[in-house]
């Protein structure tokens, strides 16, 4: 799950480089306030994060994962690829999905981005279709929406969107999943991304939690514009779990609070 711009995920699920062999445990960070703390949660969760949990996502290069291995190496989360723009679907999400709730893991699904192919409206509502929901269950996470520069042309990194029409792109694609599932998206992107294709745009980022993308580093650096604290953390793309590496920036107990929806 790579591009050029360090932290990407990975379209079509191509084979990711490797930029190191793994890393054992999380980057020691000095975390900020939990990502949990948005308008749709009370502001009492709002409260240094100790003690991160971990947490990883995938996609179909993984293939068919070994859950309860993932889960006894530390694994309380993970975020699963289900589809991009509107003809593709991950052929082993469903035992991905499954096989990470059996295994007592925390688990949502993402929708990877195409934004020249056709509406945000459009994206969401096939993502829906295809796995992208949610419930008050504790134990699925909003749907989370993967936006980063274009991996298919690489001279045309915003889709060929302006600033304004990007922002415009990314409110219809989230209205959609709120109006499907009454959760808004998590916003998986770069800070390099998002302030160069979106303009630096705040439009969207008191409603939606931020899911940034920086690996290799000890902290999670400048983040996008609009947003004063990350909510996850994907800090490689290998590692101890299957696919790449990520933290929640809260315990366990907010996670699933957070998954909750409260």
């Amino acid at each position: 799950m790579h591009v050029a711009i360090p932290g990407g995920k990975m379209a079509r699920d191509r084979k990711p480089s490797r930029r190191r062999t793994h890393l054992l445990a999380a980057p020691a960070v000095a975390l900020g306030i939990a990502g949990i703390a948005l308008a749709e949660l009370p502001a009492t969760a709002a409260s240094p994060a100790a003690n991160p949990a971990r947490g990883h996502d995938v996609s179909s290069h993984q293939k068919s994962v070994d859950w309860p291995s993932a889960k006894a190496k530390g694994a309380t989360f993970a975020y699963v690829k289900a589809t991009e723009s509107t003809d593709y679907v991950n052929p082993y999400f469903t035992q991905q999905y499954d096989g990470a709730r059996t295994a007592g893991i925390v688990r949502g699904a993402y929708h990877f981005a195409l934004p020249d192919k056709s509406s945000g409206a459009t994206q969401a509502a096939y993502f829906v279709a295809h796995g992208g929901g949610w419930k008050a269950d504790g134990w699925t996470l909003p749907p989370a929406l993967d936006i980063e520069y274009n991996p298919y042309d690489k001279k045309h990194g915003c889709y060929g969107l302006s600033k304004a029409k990007m922002v415009g792109w990314i409110k219809a694609f989230s209205a959609e999943v709120k109006r499907e599932t009454g959760r808004r998206p998590v916003i998986y992107t770069t800070t390099h991304w998002w302030n160069t294709c979106t303009g630096s745009s705040t439009a969207l980022t008191s409603a939606h939690a931020l899911w940034i993308a920086r690996h290799e580093s000890a902290d999670t650096g400048s983040l996008p514009a609009g947003w004063s604290h990350w909510t996850f953390w994907q800090y490689d793309n290998s590692g101890s779990l299957p696919g790449d590496q990520n933290l929640f920036n809260g315990s366990l107990s907010q996670l699933k609070k957070f998954a909750r929806g409260y």
